[in-house]
C-alpha cells in the first residue's frame, strides 16, 4: 500500500469513501430513495459529527470526502448511517409499486443470506474502500473525481447541473446536503489527472 493509503477508518483523519449497493444494483433512481440519503446525510452532519467536504450520489453508490468532528468516530457514524438507511430503503421499496420491487427485494434478501450478521435484507456492500486524504493535492484530486462522476457517466454535461452532488456548493449554488467547502475553490473539470483514483 502507498503512503497514507489504507482501507480502515482511523480517528482524526479525513477520507474519500465509497458506499456501494450490493451487486451494484441501481437503487437510487427514484426521488424518494435519493431524498432518504440526502436527509440522512444532513442528520449525520447535524447530530452525528459528520463533516462532508464533497459528495455525489450515483445510481448504485455514494462517494464522500469526509471526517468526523468532536467526540464522534467516523467509522461509527458511517455504520449507523448504513444501518438506518438500509432499514428505511427496504421499507420504501416494500411499500411502492416499482416494477423492480420484487426483483430488488429478492437480491437484497439473497445478499443477507450470504452474510451471517444480517437477518433479512442487505443493501450496502461491506466496507467503504476508505482512502485517507493525506495531502491537499489528494483532496482536490478526490473532490474533482467525485464531482466528475455524473459527467463521465453521461448524465450531465456540467458537474454543477447534477442535483445530487456537492459540485453545486462549489459553484456558490446551495446544494441538498450541508457541505464544508474546501478553499480555495480550485475547480479543474477538464484535466484527466484529476479523475484518477
Amino acid at each position: 500500500m502507498g503512503k497514507g493509503l489504507h482501507y480502515s477508518i482511523r480517528k482524526d483523519k479525513s477520507y474519500f469513501i465509497t458506499m456501494t449497493v450490493v451487486e451494484w444494483i441501481d437503487l437510487f433512481t427514484r426521488l424518494n430513495h435519493k431524498r432518504l440519503i440526502t436527509d440522512s446525510l444532513n442528520f449525520c452532519t447535524q447530530h452525528k459529527g459528520l463533516e462532508i467536504f464533497g459528495w455525489c450520489l450515483m445510481p448504485s453508490h455514494l462517494h464522500m470526502m469526509c471526517n468526523a468532528i468532536n467526540e464522534f468516530q467516523l467509522a461509527d457514524t458511517i455504520r449507523d448511517f448504513k444501518k438506518f438507511t438500509s432499514k428505511k430503503l427496504i421499507e420504501q421499496i416494500s411499500n411502492e409499486t416499482e416494477s423492480r420491487r420484487d426483483w430488488m427485494l429478492d437480491h437484497f434478501s439473497s445478499a443477507a443470506d450470504k452474510h451471517s450478521k444480517t437477518k433479512y435484507y442487505k443493501i450496502w456492500q461491506d466496507g467503504n474502500h476508505a482512502i485517507e486524504i493525506y495531502t491537499e493535492r489528494v483532496a482536490w484530486q478526490k473532490l474533482n473525481y467525485i464531482h466528475q462522476n455524473p459527467v463521465k457517466d453521461g448524465t450531465v454535461e456540467h458537474e454543477q447541473d447534477y442535483l445530487h452532488s456537492s459540485a453545486r456548493d462549489y459553484r456558490n449554488i446551495k446544494g441538498l446536503v450541508d457541505v464544508c467547502c474546501l478553499t480555495p475553490p480550485v475547480i479543474t473539470t477538464s484535466s484527466e489527472d484529476f479523475f484518477r483514483t
